[in-house]
């Protein structure tokens, strides 16, 4: 058994979010482990750009209020406690509600033995007109 390090909170990459994002790695899918954790916390209105997984991602929300959007799909306000599953491939994009601040657990596995390609793929910024505002 080992207590890890706790390595610093890092600010969220422009490129990768819109707004105010911060995000604390909790598992590193260091070997034999492909499992990546991190906690991430969306200021207001702050989200990320549309991406998508290789491995897909589970979110699970612990605080606040958010919102979450596959490619063509409606968008899902979260809330404490829900857990969202996005499949391997699926392009969505999931930060904070417009006037509530959201923290979640991020996790997905890192890409295995044979496997090519981004871990994460990113795409263009979320538009004004694709954000709900004032919900």
């Amino acid at each position: 058994m080992e207590i890890l390090p706790k390595p610093a909170s890092n600010k969220g990459p422009a490129h990768m979010f819109a707004g105010e994002v911060w995000f604390d790695v909790i598992a590193r899918g260091e070997e034999p482990s492909q499992l990546r954790v991190n906690m991430v916390r969306f200021a207001p209105g702050a989200h990320t750009a549309w991406h998508s997984h290789a491995n897909g991602q589970t979110l699970h929300v612990t605080d606040g209020r958010g919102l979450v959007q596959a490619r063509g799909g409606e968008i899902i306000e979260l809330r404490p406690g829900d857990t969202i599953y996005t499949p391997p491939g699926e392009e969505h994009w999931h930060g904070a509600a417009p006037d509530h601040f959201m923290s979640h657990l991020a996790m997905w596995e890192a890409l295995g033995d044979g496997q090519e390609g981004p871990e994460t793929a990113w795409g263009d910024h979320v538009t004004e007109a694709e954000y709900p505002k004032g919900q």
